[in-house]
């Protein structure tokens, strides 16, 4: 028999991935899924859907245009992000990100100014200090329909990888079974969604001429939505117990047993679940909580995924310790860009025609087919 004593010394490693991180998974999400919401209107015609369309253009691009600053903080050094262009790697996902992500954004501004060029042309006609810029804006008149359809399709392809890379980046982490899952990017797109729908209840409530039929159809929507979420979770649970898949039943052996993490996944369920009865049970009323608790859930997924699973040793047990830095890598990075994102949604407000029909009261042209 072996009387020796083996000891097992484990290391203290920072987290790799920050609370920007978070930010900028949360935020992309959002912006694609808010994208989605546009196409009734803009691509499809449904006048409907108008309201919906612009509130949801608008989102998509404060989204999307505040994302990528809480990426490159996140570098660690933020100069640094021009290296994936020099030493492009084909085998990264990020490397490929470095261009997904630019292509994306470009895709969705020509698409939003598309959408909108007859509206700045509507406004071009005033007398304001903008007069000019909106005239540049919206010179030629209304866009075609086939011209705005073309945009739309090269931004939802470019949405479409966008959305991919955000979460195979994370899943090819073989070191983590809890990342190590084909459910992870299909989580991140169906929670992007319910986020998605959340702002739009938010924004519908919160800016000016709200619409309650749309409160009732967004609502539906996030039922849906929720619904599927609650599936890809039961899914991901079915796997783990079945003992189908290794790396799954390690992954819920690792964090089955932590008060922790059986916390955090009641809070989970319950900010599905809540919601869901909500919007069926009152569609017409709960749009301010709804969207408030669906933009939590979808940020908080991302922030159990990214903060949580780092705090789950590769060898070893337990879980690390981990607090929220007060600094530029914490809490105050987590503020520095809500007041951006808020910033530029003021700015957008201000000089963005996104009430297409308080700046269509003087004799707005009709969209061109041709």
């Amino acid at each position: 028999m072996d009387s020796h004593i083996t000891e097992i010394l484990n290391v203290t490693r920072e987290a790799a991935w920050l609370p920007w991180a978070v930010q900028y998974f949360f935020l992309i999400g959002l912006s694609y899924g808010s994208f989605m919401l546009t196409l009734p209107y803009f691509v499809f015609g449904r006048k409907a859907y108008e309201r919906l369309g612009r509130i949801a253009l608008l989102a998509a691009l404060v989204c999307g245009m505040t994302a990528p600053v809480a990426l490159l903080a996140d570098l660690h050094g933020p100069g640094r992000f021009y290296h994936f262009y020099i030493y492009f790697q084909p085998q990264s996902w990020m490397s490929w990100g470095s261009f997904f992500i630019p292509l994306y954004l470009g895709c969705l501004m020509l698409y939003a100014w598309l959408a909108l060029r007859v509206d700045f042309a509507t406004r071009g006609q005033g007398k304001d200090r903008l007069a000019f810029a909106y005239r540049l804006l919206g010179r030629g008149g209304a866009a075609s329909l086939r011209a705005i359809r073309v945009a739309a399709a090269f931004t939802l392809l470019a949405a479409f990888v966008v959305g991919l890379y955000t979460g195979m980046e994370v899943m090819v982490v073989r070191a983590r079974p809890l990342w190590y899952t084909p459910f992870l990017p299909a989580q991140f797109a169906a929670t992007a969604f319910v986020g998605a729908v959340g702002l739009a209840l938010l924004f519908n409530r919160c800016l000016p001429g709200r619409d309650q039929a749309l409160e009732v159809s967004l609502n539906r929507a996030l039922a849906l939505s929720l619904a599927l979420v609650l599936a890809l979770g039961g899914g991901w649970l079915f796997v783990s117990l079945s003992g189908v898949s290794p790396s799954h039943s390690m992954a819920f052996t690792q964090v089955a047993g932590m008060p922790q993490w059986q916390f955090t996944a009641a809070w989970a369920m319950l900010s599905s679940i809540v919601p869901m009865v909500l919007a069926i049970w009152r569609p017409a009323t709960s749009g301010l909580v709804n969207g408030l608790i669906a933009l939590h859930s979808a940020w908080m997924m991302r922030w159990t995924i990214f903060i949580g699973g780092q705090t789950i040793p590769k060898t070893g047990a337990g879980l690390y310790d981990y607090h929220l830095p007060m600094g530029n890598d914490g809490l105050m990075g987590i503020i520095g860009t809500a007041g951006l994102w808020i910033a530029l949604l003021l700015l957008m407000l201000e000089f963005l025609p996104w009430a297409g029909r308080v700046v269509a009261t003087r004799s707005r042209p009709a969209m061109a087919t041709h």
